[in-house]
């Protein structure tokens, strides 16, 4: 069954987004280099170091569903209909959008619950990944215990405040590694979490 990992860009200071929900600063690393990778969508083409090019096109290979919530669903405009990654899409939510100019897109509005999107998200990515894209959602998998791995894009800025990774978390849990991968303004951090 699928590994559940959630992964983001994230500042020195633990920032995933600054106070406008900006991630402009975090985001650079997709854009300094001369290796080309292409997405599912063609406005999101990145241009990185080799060592960053080698874990996206990991990540396009191995990634078979995204979950994330209503909050970063509504910031996104819903990526247009397609998400980046090119897969299937399950949005944690209390309500279905009343309007979705897409009703033929890869979106799943899951209204009861959090555990139902995962159950729904691993079956959907089969033995590949479930890849988590909210911090929210991520952090309610970390407190029902549902989440397998951590990878972190960590960007050599300190924002001082805006949207935190882990925030709000019930309990102490303990990672293993890291296994690291030095890229360009960019260092990507992977861990498991400890069962």
């Amino acid at each position: 069954m699928a590994d559940v990992i959630a992964n983001m860009s994230m500042s020195l200071d633990g920032f995933v987004a600054d106070p406008e929900d900006r991630i402009d600063h975090l985001f650079e690393w997709f854009g300094n280099g001369d290796v080309q990778t292409s997405t599912a969508v063609d406005w999101a083409t990145f241009k990185t170091s080799e060592a960053s090019a080698k874990m996206l096109r990991a990540a396009m290979e191995n990634v078979g569903a995204l979950l994330t919530g209503r909050r970063l669903f509504n910031l996104t405009q819903g990526w247009g209909g397609t998400h980046p990654m090119g897969v299937p899409v399950f949005v944690v939510t209390h309500q279905e959008p009343a309007e979705w100019p897409h009703p033929d897109a890869p979106f799943t509005f899951v209204t009861d619950g959090l555990e139902s999107a995962v159950e729904q998200a691993k079956k959907t990515a089969g033995d590949k990944i479930v890849a988590v894209a909210s911090t929210t959602i991520a952090q309610q998998c970390l407190n029902l215990g549902l989440l397998d791995g951590v990878q972190v894009d960590l960007i050599p800025v300190l924002l001082g405040s805006g949207v935190r990774f882990f925030d709000h978390l019930d309990t102490t849990t303990e990672l293993t590694g890291p296994e690291v991968v030095e890229g360009t303004g960019v260092t990507h951090l992977s861990y498991r979490v400890k069962r």
